[in-house]
């Protein structure tokens, strides 16, 4: 009975994500505000519906009662979100909204399969990081003054990225976290935030050759630091974010070719530099070469188009799968065409992004917007375009 519950069910999510992901794509056709809330409710129904879905597969798997806590713990904060931003930011995207709440909903779902104290920790960060960002935009409208500490974003950011090239955690060769409470925080993820405020300001205040030159050399300093510290993945998102964001703000190929041909350069220093890089360089030429370190690749094509179904993969064959690697899990157990779905989910919110940064009218929060969404659809595409080589 548990064997049939879990069939239906994965094609059921995939069908209602399926339907949700053509609806994040039809809503840019629609100009009618009515049609648009019609097709946002919808969305925000199929949300419910795909969490429900997958806790009841949960469920039916463990007869853990805490499962059902935990689901209607998850449940609770899926609608206060969308009810807080319906009431405070009327104005706030409601498809970015959506897509929040969805990556969120199969993120609870994949995590509470794999480990669920994870789930519950994963749970309670959300409870913290949502109350955070309902904050931001009031304080934003409030103060007007963030384009002028231009020389703080980068004073705090790269004394945090001195001291965890010194003092962190090392992961996998590079230095990258501190663990306070059993939590693991990396601080170069809160840093990206800092650097695209940083590189706003300045090219808010001028976009002259020496202006660049600056802006360059102190957007340089984070990547340096970055790699000494083998963080090689972020110190990627910075070069490109700051090409993206300089690109924009000045209207000259020639910076951007510049910029292009000195990361190709630094490209093959770090091969040459980082036997890690070496690894992962060989691993994507010939990936059943070294097979056997690439549970990834061998859990995504076992799922196959629709997937093993909850709890009939072997996750825990996958290296990292709770982090980096929890795309191949979904992949494995709920099939490629969901994971598809999800990934176009990604696009849809990157497509968002730029949408709103075009809206913009202020210069220096277009750049700011133009920076965070390159920041999120660049990371989406290293961690995926890791995943699957």
């Amino acid at each position: 009975m548990v064997h049939l519950i879990i069939e239906v069910s994965k094609y059921l999510m995939i069908v209602l994500l399926a339907i949700y992901t053509y609806q994040c794509f039809a809503v840019f056709r629609r100009r009618s505000p009515e049609r648009q809330n019609r097709i946002f409710n919808s969305q925000a129904s199929l949300i419910y519906l795909i969490h429900l879905d997958a806790f009841l597969v949960i469920y039916a798997s463990t007869l853990d009662l805490k499962v059902i806590g935990l689901y209607l713990v998850q449940l609770i904060l899926l609608v206060i979100i969308q009810l807080c931003y319906k009431v405070f930011y009327r104005k706030a995207s409601r498809l970015v909204v959506n897509n929040m709440c969805m990556l969120l909903a199969i993120g609870f779902i994949i995590l509470t399969r794999l480990d669920f104290d994870k789930a519950m920790k994963q749970c309670e960060i959300a409870v913290a990081a949502i109350g955070i960002t309902l904050l931001v935009p009031f304080i934003i409208h409030k103060l007007k003054f963030f384009h002028k500490l231009t020389w703080v974003y980068a004073g705090v950011g790269l004394v945090l990225l001195s001291v965890v090239a010194v003092l962190g955690a090392r992961s996998y060769g590079a230095k990258l976290s501190f663990s306070f409470g059993g939590i693991s925080i990396q601080p170069s993820e809160f840093i990206k935030i800092l650097f695209v405020f940083f590189v706003a300001s300045m090219l808010y205040e001028s976009t002259e050759f020496a202006q660049v030159v600056k802006t360059t050399i102190v957007a340089a300093l984070h990547v340096v630091i970055l790699v000494l510290s083998k963080d090689l993945g972020a110190a990627l998102i910075f070069f490109v974010v700051y090409l993206v964001m300089l690109y924009v703000a000045t209207r000259k190929p020639s910076y951007a070719l510049a910029g292009l041909g000195t990361g190709a350069l630094a490209s093959l220093v770090a091969y040459k530099l980082f036997n890690h890089v070496r690894v992962r360089v060989v691993a994507w030429k010939n990936p059943l070469g070294v097979i056997d370190k690439e549970g990834s690749l061998f859990a995504i094509g076992t799922g196959g188009w629709f997937g093993m179904g909850l709890y009939q993969g072997m996750p825990d064959k996958i290296p990292v799968v709770e982090q980096d690697f929890v795309f191949a899990a979904i992949s494995e157990e709920l099939g490629g065409v969901f994971a598809l779905c999800l990934l176009l989910v990604c696009v849809s919110c990157y497509l968002m992004f730029l949408n709103i940064a075009m809206q913009i009218k202020d210069q220096f929060y277009k750049l700011i917007a133009l920076g965070l969404g390159t920041v999120y659809g660049f990371q989406v595409f290293l961690t995926i375009g890791g995943v699957t080589k």
